[in-house]
């Protein structure tokens, strides 16, 4: 039985031409020679081939596009530019760690663009592309790029909001369960970091390409762009390092507090091992203990031992014991 044909990529284009916008074939695309600006998206993988793909896009471009793996990066080639970028998913559960990644081939005014699960910033690309604001691939990367760092940017922020509450809950808080938060919250944050510092070195690089399409406005917006997940990744370095710190603080109160505990029961040992050696000893089943037949002898033991508790917790107050 022969195995199954590759799942075709779900493709669809847009044309920007005179300030008007339509949609049309991805077969459209690769015949297209006009002056508007094309932009042809495909989504979900599975096992999509090179082949899926029109053919205007080189080989060595497609399988970059249609990897498995990547990561953030910026790769000249020829006339044209390979860019990778992460960002937040549309759809939390898609992914570990929350984002997904695009692959853009950018070809000045034609862009191809596969992502193997749907970017939250897609959305505003593809409405302000609708509305004819994008006119060229450098206008096409500075917007994406624009949206991934604007949807991305409160997220880590409020990994830090969250490990702000984290702080303030060290006193009166349930050490244990804050344990896991933190060590929850600075997983995360080194995920994120992980691939935000080469989003941002990527924009970097493809801000400083030498290509016509790639306006000066382009050029300040990838800046701003890079300079935003600059800041998220010091962000986020700041929130690991903080997160250690509060580890290490939660940690110490927890040995602060066995030693409390330990020292509490020592006390009580201490001030219950006199009295235990004395009721002990006189109560021996032995002939010969003094005043066993006297009525007044229970309460003059009970007396004794009050007044050894007392001496012996008095000695622990002048040794300032009981105030730890």
């Amino acid at each position: 039985m022969s195995a199954p044909d590759p799942a075709p990529l779900a493709l669809q284009a847009l044309l920007v031409e005179g300030g008007v916008v339509s949609d049309i074939s991805a077969d459209a695309v690769a015949s297209y020679a006009g002056p508007g600006f094309v932009w042809l998206h495909a989504e979900g993988t599975g096992s999509a081939e090179a082949m899926h793909l029109p053919a205007y896009v080189p080989r060595m471009a497609a399988g970059a596009l249609l990897a498995s793996e990547t990561r953030p990066r910026c790769d000249e080639v020829d006339d044209a530019v390979l860019i990778n970028l992460r960002g937040t998913a549309r759809d939390a559960a898609h992914g570990s760690d929350g984002l997904v990644s695009i692959r853009v081939w950018v070809e000045g005014a034609r862009v191809t663009s596969v992502s193997r699960y749907r970017l939250a910033a897609l959305a505003k690309v593809e409405a302000l592309a609708r509305a004819g604001k994008i006119i060229d691939g450098g206008d096409f990367v500075s917007i994406l790029a624009q949206a991934i760092s604007t949807e991305l940017d409160p997220e880590v922020a409020d990994l830090g909001d969250q490990l702000d509450d984290c702080e303030r809950m060290l006193d009166g808080g349930d050490i244990y369960a804050l344990r896991r938060k933190i060590a929850a919250l600075r997983s995360q944050a080194i995920v994120l970091r992980r691939f935000v510092a080469p989003d941002r070195d990527a924009l970097g690089q493809m801000a400083q390409l030498d290509f016509d399409w790639i306006s000066r406005e382009d050029r300040m917006h990838l800046r701003e762009a890079a300079d935003r997940f600059a800041r998220m990744a010091e962000e986020l370095e700041a929130v690991r390092e903080r997160a250690a710190l509060l580890h290490e603080q939660l940690t110490d109160l927890r040995a602060e507090m066995i030693d409390q505990r330990s020292l509490g029961i020592a006390v009580v040992a201490f001030i219950f091992l006199p009295l235990t050696f004395v009721t002990g000893l006189l109560g021996m089943n032995v002939e010969g203990i003094p005043f066993a037949r006297d009525p007044w002898a229970f309460w003059g033991v009970v007396a004794f031992c009050v007044v050894i508790g007392g001496a012996v917790m008095a000695w622990f107050a002048r040794r300032h014991w009981l105030e730890d």
